[in-house]
């Protein structure tokens, strides 16, 4: 288990871009065979990847946690952005296709993924009471159309867990699709100091990047991100992005609340 340290926006101005990179960017999401996490010390969220690759593979009790397993004292929520594959726990079996999310409550003591190709995304927080384990598959969440191809950011925004959906202590996670010929994500950008978000940008060409912006809207940095890439967005920090073509991105919450709407828009004009 990677660990990285929470950071404030002071200092971000004095980060090279291999600091921004190696602070906030997750580059080895998906290794086959394995399951890598990172734990971040914002609001103590653990994200990462599982590939089974053909065989069995458990989620391993990481000595960090300091717990007689993985959710003794956390929940979890994962995508599948890979082809189809199960998930086991504590016995029941659910099978996940492409962009199918599964919820597994705390106290669950064994979960085991599956699946020739499937690409496990598993998004962790810690949880304080116990919600039942929920599949939602791909056309069973709340969706909304968002934007304009006018704007290039028409996007098809798929809630999962959320305090209208799937209940959680406090993960709310979904994912957007962006429509062909739309490159913008989250426009305006927005901050929600009251929790820290995570994206797993996926969908991207090979020849393709995306330029995910973060900092103080007073401050922006970037970092460019590849297929299959995950960015950790402090509270503090705005998140937009724009890619070279259109592309999917996961997204994860954790923090104060669950309210979906609890953002401070910031518009294009006062960034800089």
């Amino acid at each position: 288990m990677e660990q990285r340290y929470a950071t404030n926006p002071a200092q971000v101005p004095g980060f090279t871009t291999q600091d921004l990179r190696d602070t906030y960017l997750v580059e080895e999401v998906f290794v086959p065979g394995e399951v890598k996490v990172v734990y971040t010390h914002h609001d103590r969220i653990v994200l990462g990847g599982a590939v089974p690759n053909g065989a069995d593979l458990p989620l391993p009790t990481f000595d960090e946690l300091r717990a007689e397993y993985f959710l003794a004292n956390r929940e979890l929520g994962i995508v599948n952005v890979g082809e189809v594959g199960t998930v086991t726990a504590d016995g029941t079996t659910y099978q996940l296709p492409n962009g199918a999310c599964l919820y597994i409550g705390r106290g669950t003591k064994d979960v085991v993924f599956a699946g020739q190709d499937a690409q496990f995304y598993l998004f962790s927080a810690p949880a304080h009471t116990t919600y039942p384990t929920t599949l939602a598959l791909p056309d069973q969440g709340t969706v909304r159309e968002l934007g304009d191809q006018v704007t290039s950011n028409r996007r098809t925004l798929t809630q999962y867990i959320h305090e209208n959906g799937i209940q959680s202590c406090q993960v709310v996670m979904g994912v957007t699709r962006l429509h062909p010929g739309s490159m913008w994500n989250t426009m305006p950008a927005h901050t929600h100091d009251r929790r820290t978000e995570c994206y797993l940008y996926f969908d991207v060409p090979a020849d393709a990047r995306v330029i995910h912006l973060m900092g103080e809207p007073a401050e922006t940095r970037h970092l460019v991100v590849a297929d299959r890439q995950a960015v950790i967005s402090p509270s503090w920090s705005l998140h937009s992005g724009v890619g070279t073509a259109a592309y999917s991105f996961v997204w994860a919450m954790a923090g104060e609340n669950k309210s979906f709407n609890d953002m401070d828009a910031v518009p294009p004009v006062s960034i800089l």
